[in-house]
């Protein structure tokens, strides 16, 4: 592993998660399979979506789409032990970061009184060079994070619920600046099943030569690399 930077594990002491994303699917993209190893360990975790993912598939119109995507996330949930799935109504596509966004996710927070909050990556990239990533989640991550600070300070948003200063960390997910991971050789399997659970997302991607276990394991084996293990999910860790 010369020249390669090594990861270290996540801290799994804690007990309740809430997980901010932007879309259904978001967090099956990788997520997935680490938070079947926590839901194993007897941990809780909350989904938050703040779309339906209304404009995903190409072929079908929002007001099919919403629903069949939301119906696909409570699957896709409930294969890694998650129960609690909420769908916020943002709009597929256009989330603007902003005030009235942080607001919305500082509500969350204080409601479910999380010690970790887990989002997407909110670099401009992937890769940290050139795969770009999209607007929605930028904007859902930067808010997140900013969100978990404002839970905190009972002065900002006093009607969003009491304060909550719990959270001790926000992890996201597959940013190219990780220098954390959580091991999933023991949940793979578990995290492809989810992934597959988008079915109608994933054949309206067009893209038939799409193959789901070659896509995680291309992610997963580098960082499982880093790690020591056999499959791991990066994340950039942050300390409120």
């Amino acid at each position: 592993m010369s020249g390669v930077e090594k990861l270290e594990p996540v801290d799994e002491d804690w007990q309740k998660a809430l997980a901010v994303v932007a879309h259904p699917d978001d967090l099956e993209f990788g997520s997935a399979a680490a938070i079947a190893r926590w839901t194993r360990q007897g941990k809780d975790v909350v989904y938050c979506m703040l779309t339906s993912g209304e404009a995903g598939i190409d072929g079908v119109a929002p007001d099919e789409c919403g629903p069949l995507r939301e119906a696909e996330q409570i699957e896709s949930a409930r294969i890694v032990g998650v129960s609690a799935v909420e769908f916020l109504g943002q709009p597929d596509g256009t989330i603007e970061y902003g005030v009235a966004l942080r607001r919305v996710i500082t509500s969350v927070i204080r409601r479910h009184r999380p010690e970790i909050v887990i989002t997407n990556n909110f670099r401009d990239t992937w890769d940290g060079d050139v795969l770009l990533n999209q607007a929605d989640h930028i904007n859902t991550g930067r808010a997140t994070l900013d969100a978990v600070r404002d839970a905190a300070n009972r002065w900002i948003f006093p009607d969003a619920g009491e304060r909550w200063n719990g959270v001790r960390q926000v992890w996201a997910a597959g940013s190219p600046n990780s220098r954390h991971a959580a091991d999933t050789t023991d949940t793979f399997d578990l995290g492809l099943e989810s992934l597959r659970a988008h079915k109608a997302y994933l054949e309206g991607l067009n893209r038939p030569d799409f193959d789901p276990a070659e896509f995680l394991e291309a992610v997963s084996r580098p960082t499982g690399t880093r790690l020591g293990t056999p499959y791991a999910t990066p994340f950039e860790v942050f300390t409120p």
